[in-house]
Order: structure tokens, then C-alpha cells, then sequence
């Protein structure tokens, strides 16, 4: 069969072998004999096309004449290069142009159009159709491929979001285990901490870290690498609050593996006794916050936009933590902690690197939280986002009140001086933004516990050097410097990607797992490998 395409009509080309492709292209770009073979570029001939062309789609057109030429030599002196010339015409104007005029519109989800090169060819060759139908077919079945292949990575992350929303089966062995040991296991039952160091649940001079969590692997990981990496473990005392489903497993956990050079409190929300106005404030503000994420669910499932980098933080905030009591508890640290002044909080997804013993004697300058502003990555580089990432700046209220490029503060491992706190509106003015968003239809910031503590913190924070703590391990593309995470004395997995998920990025999670307490017979039993 011997035709090729031009604009008037079919004319005559020739589909030839590769063998017949080489020394073709020898003979025409090297005036070499018949029987010299081309054997530059990988065996495929070069191809000659203007560098000006490009797609709507983004598509450079040398791809059209790679395909074109590299399936179907042009034979025939000249031509070729009217061909060529033809080719070069129709692709500039399939480039520029939006109407329809050979009839060419295929529609998204349409099986009737080419899906591959294989079917253009012979789609071209069965109806007879000139150059011109052959560049609109061959762009608009490239726009369509990249679309499909922008919808498949968006899809795809969705899923990998949809993921992290989870809990792992070997959680739920673990969980449930030691709720069992709590059951008919008196030591697990036994009293934490043992009575000679109750005192010390409330002794100033000693270092309380606190920790709000329903994670008993997690929770266990804190605990473990503070201990491991702290000059004084003798002085550390750990406060773990958690809800009243998991109290019985987390207290097992500290009761079976008693650590005999820290204190360990395992408390259980059900077991404070608060006056009526805190229990109300409480429900208020886990309403109000369960609105807010609804809110934002409804308008992403309205909006349309595609996949980018730029786009997958929509998706983070719409993570169950947003919504969890626990996580927004760290607002009433001194109403859980009365006899504590002064504790170091840490998140129950972090890793303890380097002794965190100076925390304790950091002079706050009157402050009530000492927290990483400044990143170790530069001047211009936030730890964790802008305010213009949690905030919505159409809102005038939000544009009047703040700088959207104003970099937020880290949340997840901060020193909090209880006492001046108490001494502050800190937390009233905390639910009086939560009643503004409440009142105008709570759109002005994103879910999570941090935006609303940006406000109710404002000149209330003391910057601490950004060593101390470096976040953002828990995303998809965790842009982790060896060298900073080597010197950070806390790194935090904040994030949909926890460490304890198999979605995780396995360069850091390796940070994590080591301090996996591997030794455990439940632990093994649940299949957690660390």
C-alpha cells in the first residue's frame, strides 16, 4: 500500500519495516549508500521540525513529526518536503486555532476518537483524510490523554489522603490487647504512677511534658526517645491524656513496661472533674470546630480544580484531627495541668532527638508559648505555612486583622508558662474568634487547631531557635535536609503521612521506627515490625 497524506487529498506513502526505516533515513539526511544503516540517536532518524510550534496542551509538535515520520517514511524527492511543509502548516494552525472546522471535537469520555497512535493511523488511512484532519485529531487526542492522566493523579492522591485517614490493623491489635491485659491482668490494673512518686506529678523543679492522644504506639515512641535522649531522665515526668475508650489499654501499656528512670501519669478525660461552664465551653468549641470542617468538605466537593502540588493541601485539612477533642483540648492545658506552672507539649507524632533539659530554664520574656518561627531552610522560608495558607484573606475581618505572608508559628512542640497564662485572656479571646467564625458562617479560616491558636496567641509567643523543632516529615514530598534533621532536637511527622503508616516516606520514617519498642511480645503478636 502506497499513499500519503497532504492537504488536498491522499496521495502515496509507504509504511516500511525498520531495517527499510534505517537505511531510508542513511540515504536521505546522509547522502549514504542504500545499504549504509543509521545508527545515531538510539537507531530512530532525526527528525526536522520548527522549535517555535508548540500546543494548546503544552505538547511540543516535534512529538507530532517524531511519530508521523518515525511510522511513516515519506518517499518521493520532493515530495517529502512538501509534505513536511504541509505537515508544519496544519499543526501551526491545530496549535492556534479553537474552531471546528474539519468537524473535530472529541468529547471527554467519547470512545469514538483515536486513544493511541495505532488507531490515529488507521483511522486517517480508512476515511481518507488530509494533513489538516490529521493535526486536529492528533492534538485533541493528546489533550485527552493528558487529561486523563491529570485526572489519574488526582485520583490517586485522593486516595493516598483517604489513606491516612486509617487506623492501621496492627493499631487496633495493639489497642486491643492491652484493653484485654486491663481486663484480667491485675498488674496492668496497678496504679500509675507507683505511690512513692505521686509528688512528683506536681514538683516545679522536675520537667513535665505533656501529651494529649489516643495513640498508644505513638504515645510510647514520645515517651521512649525523650528518655533516651535526655541528660536528667530521673526529672522527666510525662502527663498523657487521652479519651475514656482508650484509658484502659494506655494505662496497661505503662503498666506492664514500667520505666524505671521517668514518671509516667496515664489520665483519662472522663476522669476530670471540671466546674459546668469549662464542660460547656468545651462542647461549644468541638461543635464549632466539627462545623468548620463540614463547611470546608462541602465547598472542596463543589470546587473544581486539578491536579497539582499546589492544590494537595486542600485535601490535609479535611484530616480527622481536625476534629478530634484531644487536639483541641492543648487550649485548656491549664485548666487540665492546676499545679503545674511551666510544660513542655509535645504532639504525639514527633521524635526526640537531642535533650530537650534547656526547655525547661528558657526564659519566655513574658510570653505564654515559646514556639519556632524562623526555619532552618532560609530568611524567606516559613517552618510550616503562611498565614494566607490558613486563613481566608476575603474575609475582612481576616484581611483587617493580619499579613497573609506573615509565616504561622509551629504547633507540636512548644513550652508553655502556665502560670501567666492563667494570668491572660489567652483563651476567652480563643472562643471569641470561634464565635465570629460561628457568626459568619465559618469561612474564615481552614479546619485544624493551629489557625484558631494563631489568633488567640497573638503577641503572646516568644520565638525559640528553629533547631528545636522541625516539622512537615508527614508529607507527600517531605523536603527533609540530612543535615537539618540531624541537628533538630524535635521532628515532627506533621502531616497526613504518619510514621506509623505504610504510606510514609521511608527515608524518614526510619526515624521513627527505631525507637519502636520491638522487644514487646504484644507488639510482635500484632505484626508491627518498626
Amino acid at each position: 500500500m502506497k499513499f500519503y497524506i497532504s492537504v488536498t487529498g491522499i496521495k502515496r506513502f509507504t509504511i516500511v519495516s525498520r531495517l527499510q526505516r534505517r537505511r531510508f533515513w542513511r540515504r536521505r539526511c546522509f547522502g549514504g549508500d542504500e545499504g549504509e544503516e543509521f545508527t545515531g540517536g538510539g537507531g530512530r532518524p532525526p527528525i526536522v521540525s520548527p522549535d517555535n510550534c508548540l500546543s494548546s496542551s503544552g505538547i511540543r509538535c516535534p512529538l507530532l513529526f517524531h511519530y508521523w515520520v518515525y511510522d511513516m517514511e515519506v518517499f518521493g524527492g520532493s515530495d517529502a518536503a512538501l509534505l513536511r511543509e504541509e505537515l508544519t502548516r496544519a499543526l501551526l494552525e491545530a496549535t492556534t486555532s479553537n474552531d471546528d472546522e474539519v468537524g473535530i471535537r472529541i468529547v471527554e469520555g467519547s470512545i469514538s476518537g483515536p486513544v493511541s497512535f495505532d488507531d490515529l493511523v488507521k483511522d486517517m488511512t480508512l476515511n481518507r483524510q488530509d494533513i489538516k484532519a490529521f493535526a486536529f485529531k492528533t492534538k485533541a487526542m493528546i489533550e485527552k490523554m493528558e487529561q486523563i492522566v491529570k485526572t489519574a493523579k488526582w485520583q490517586e492522591s485522593i486516595n493516598w489522603h483517604l489513606a491516612s485517614h486509617g487506623v492501621p490493623k496492627s493499631l487496633n491489635c495493639l489497642s486491643l490487647q492491652f484493653a484485654e491485659e486491663y481486663a484480667i491482668n491485675a498488674v496492668a490494673r496497678s496504679r500509675l504512677p507507683r505511690p512513692q512518686y505521686v509528688y512528683r506529678l506536681t514538683d516545679p523543679s522536675l520537667h513535665h511534658v505533656v501529651l494529649l492522644s489516643d495513640n498508644l504506639l505513638a504515645v510510647s515512641v514520645v515517651i521512649s526517645s525523650t528518655i533516651k535522649t535526655s541528660s536528667n531522665p530521673e526529672k522527666l515526668v510525662f502527663h498523657v491524656v487521652t479519651d475514656k475508650k482508650t484509658y484502659a489499654s494506655m494505662h496497661a501499656w505503662f503498666a506492664i513496661n514500667p520505666i524505671d528512670s521517668a514518671v509516667v501519669e496515664v489520665k483519662g478525660l472522663h476522669q476530670y472533674d471540671w466546674p459546668h461552664e469549662v464542660n460547656i465551653a468545651v462542647k461549644e468549641m468541638l461543635e464549632i470546630h466539627h462545623q468548620i470542617w463540614n463547611h470546608k468538605y462541602q465547598s472542596l466537593k463543589k470546587e473544581d480544580f486539578e491536579y497539582g502540588k499546589e492544590n494537595d493541601h486542600k485535601l490535609d485539612v479535611l484530616s480527622p484531627s481536625s476534629i478530634s477533642l484531644l487536639n483541641h483540648l492543648r487550649i485548656y492545658l491549664p485548666e487540665l495541668f492546676p499545679d503545674l506552672n511551666k510544660v513542655v507539649f509535645l504532639d504525639d507524632d514527633v521524635v526526640v532527638q537531642h535533650d530537650l533539659s534547656p526547655l525547661w530554664d528558657l526564659d519566655l520574656i513574658q510570653k505564654v508559648v515559646g514556639a519556632v518561627f524562623d526555619s532552618l531552610c532560609g530568611p524567606d522560608c516559613c517552618p510550616g505555612r503562611k498565614y494566607k495558607d490558613y486563613f481566608n484573606f476575603t474575609d475582612p475581618i481576616i484581611s483587617s486583622n493580619m499579613d497573609q505572608d506573615r509565616c504561622g508559628w509551629l504547633y507540636g512542640m512548644n513550652v508553655f508558662d502556665l502560670k501567666r497564662w492563667r494570668n491572660t485572656n489567652v483563651t476567652a479571646v480563643y472562643h471569641q474568634w470561634l464565635k465570629l467564625s460561628l457568626n459568619s458562617g465559618f469561612a474564615l479560616w481552614h479546619p485544624g487547631a493551629l489557625p484558631p491558636a494563631l489568633l488567640a496567641f497573638e503577641s503572646h509567643v516568644h520565638g525559640i531557635d528553629p533547631s528545636w523543632h522541625v516539622a512537615g516529615l508527614g508529607y507527600r514530598y517531605p523536603r527533609a535536609d540530612k543535615h537539618i534533621l540531624e541537628a533538630a532536637a524535635v521532628v515532627h511527622f506533621s502531616g497526613p503521612a504518619k510514621p506509623w503508616l505504610e504510606i510514609g516516606s521511608p527515608e524518614v520514617r526510619v526515624l521513627w521506627n527505631r525507637h519502636v519498642n520491638l522487644s514487646s511480645e504484644h507488639i510482635r503478636r500484632c505484626g508491627i515490625t518498626g
